[in-house]
């Protein structure tokens, strides 16, 4: 989610619930419950187990939520969520999808919010569930879910909503004489993606007390799964009001206080800069925008489908047991309502699963189609998702068509084409680009068929936005390359370009500012006979930037480089280059106007 949220107003209903539920509160002690509140004792924690070991499977109702096609929301913007609609998607992934792994039930935005999106607070300002959505309220509907063998997620914004404040004089939930007013700043300052909360001040000794108390509160009502949204440095804001760093820290604690294992998703478009924050104290974090059109459909491929393959490969590094990069759903399931074609709805589900994505439908599962059903439920690209091992990243790029790969534990590797173009391409994976040469075994993923051996490579023919999955297991020797560093002194630079420390860099140095005309040749690289030849290139750049490659002052082919995640940590992609016999001039050039990645090595093939 991150659409703007609707109006906050404070309605008549809500304001009496937040008045009688604070006098209760004040007259009560401590250990009794609030009328409307679960009671102080906790529930019986779950078995402690560590969150996020394999990216998550399962269900959110946001997509359906935000969509216009006919029937969806037939109330007004959002009405989708109900306790029976989310109960009827629960039945549905409990007969088709739950034996291939899906267990999450994901409730999103609104649970506590009623259709003109007035709002329902305790006596203490945390959210209660709205009793025309949720009329028997939270907890039965954890219960219900968990007696389907599934799981149960729950959503909040980050901050103390506005709404939940009570004038400052609400009582925080087991913390005697603390109030509302003594969690957040005195000048109420706004946070969030919509500045919907006020900020709170967690250097005041109640701030976490309030986080604990929510927490306590899921877990009371059996929730297994807290998507946190609104969370900055992201959500497109910046600067002091929008740092949750120091929100997603005290939900860690208070989570783990609980004593039940929920995990914690935050969201969305988070920065990267603050990556290691992110995996220090949460489960998974949105990497981009919503994938959402927010239009008669749930997605369309430009709107925002395609852009993951540009936001992604940043991020991929990130990943890994107890932490995973989030694409947002995958809406594949339904062509119609997903307003995509078949060669897009593939390559969305094998991008998502080569990425290690949570894999979480935002279809009505009721709807699914044939073909949707295959794609949710392909056992060997589920396995790609699912099983021990590194996400994909491109290994070549030439634009619109790219090959992604990774290698997995026992030597085989996961290889994508895609042709995001508009019109058919032909896409080809040198084996020479995953580090090895000769023949290989090659299995399609998506048709589940051997396609024998192939050797040097494997190339296909690909209709617009198309995608084929391979694992492939080589049988030949690894590949010989000689390296050229970019720094050496033998190498001519031009322009705004200059050699800069660079610690991860192969001999902690690289060649930088190459932009607005600035240049790095390479000069005496070798080949040992003429040809084609895959150039491993490896650079920083912390965003996708394009470089014009040259060979022997013949024209520039224009390369584009995904982004690294930052300016210190390289990575390397493949380009073909044509060489001559003997000695070559290899050169990148940002062109008159460009700016173009830094440049640390490139490694040249040798020929035997």
């Amino acid at each position: 989610m991150h659409s703007p949220a609707r109006s906050t107003r404070r309605a008549v209903r809500a304001v009496t619930v937040l008045a009688v539920t604070a006098a209760l509160a004040t007259a009560l002690p401590a250990a009794q419950a609030v009328p409307g509140t679960v009671a102080a004792a906790p529930a019986k924690a779950a078995p402690a187990q560590r969150p996020a070991e394999k990216p998550f499977m399962g269900w959110s109702s946001w997509s359906m939520q935000t969509s216009s096609y006919p029937g969806l929301n037939p109330t007004g913007q959002y009405s989708y969520l109900t306790e029976a609609n989310v109960l009827k998607q629960a039945d549905a992934m409990a007969a088709k999808l739950k034996r291939f792994g899906y267990e999450y039930i994901n409730i999103d935005a609104g649970w506590w919010r009623g259709q003109d999106w007035t709002p329902e607070f305790d006596g203490y300002g945390r959210q209660q569930a709205d009793p025309e959505r949720f009329p028997r309220g939270m907890k039965p509907v954890a219960d219900d879910l968990h007696a389907k063998g599934l799981k149960a997620g729950i959503y909040l914004p980050v901050g103390l909503e506005k709404e939940g404040y009570g004038g400052g004089t609400l009582p925080i939930w087991h913390a005697p004489g603390c109030t509302t007013g003594d969690i957040v700043y005195p000048d109420l300052r706004t946070t969030n993606g919509w500045d919907s909360s006020y900020k709170i001040d967690f250097s005041r000794p109640c701030a976490q007390k309030y986080v604990d108390s929510q927490a306590q509160l899921i877990a009371d009502w059996g929730y297994d799964f807290l998507k946190l949204d609104g969370v900055g440095p992201g959500s497109f804001k910046s600067g002091d009001n929008y740092d949750n760093r120091a929100d997603v820290a005290a939900w860690n604690r208070a989570i783990k206080r609980t004593g039940r294992s929920i995990h914690l998703e935050i969201s969305w478009s988070l920065d990267i800069g603050y990556a290691d924050d992110w995996k220090k104290t949460s489960n998974g974090w949105r990497v981009d925008t919503d994938v959402e059109c927010y239009c008669e459909t749930l997605v369309t491929w430009d709107n925002s489908v395609k852009a993951r393959w540009r936001d992604t490969p940043g991020w991929t590094r990130h990943a890994g047991p107890g932490g995973w990069n989030d694409l947002d759903a995958i809406d594949v399931g339904n062509g119609e309502m997903d307003g995509l074609t078949k060669a897009e709805r593939q390559s969305y589900m094998t991008l998502w699963s080569i990425a290690k994505s949570p894999l979480y439908s935002g279809d009505d599962l009721t709807k699914l189609d044939a073909y949707g059903v295959s794609l949710l439920t392909n056992r060997e690209v589920l396995r790609v998702n699912q099983q021990p091992g590194t996400p994909a990243r491109p290994v070549t790029t030439t634009g619109d068509q790219q090959v992604w790969a990774s290698k997995n534990p026992d030597g085989s590797y996961t290889v994508a084409l895609f042709n995001l173009g508009d019109s058919p391409a032909s896409v080809t994976a040198p084996w020479s680009a995953l580090g090895f040469t000769g023949r290989a075994d090659v299995r399609d993923l998506w048709n589940r068929e051997n396609l024998g051996q192939h050797k040097d490579g494997i190339g296909q023919a690909l209709p617009a936005h198309g995608s084929r999955l391979f694992t492939v297991t080589p049988h030949g020797p690894g590949l010989r390359t000689t390296a050229y560093e970019a720094e050496s002194p033998a190498n001519t630079l031009s322009g705004n370009a200059a050699v800069s420390g660079c610690e991860a860099c192969s001999g902690g140095k690289k060649v930088g500012n190459l932009y607005q005309g600035g240049s790095l040749a390479f000069t005496g690289v070798k080949a040992e006979r003429a040809g084609t030849y895959y150039v491993d290139v490896t650079y920083t750049s912390g965003d996708e930037r394009s470089v014009g490659i040259s060979v022997n002052g013949k024209p520039a082919v224009s390369r584009v480089f995904p982004s690294t995640g930052d300016w210190g940590t390289p990575e390397t992609v493949s380009v073909p280059v044509t060489l001559a016999a003997g000695r070559n001039t290899v050169t990148f050039d940002s062109g008159a106007s460009g700016f173009s990645p830094d440049i640390d090595r490139i490694d040249v093939p040798k020929r035997s």
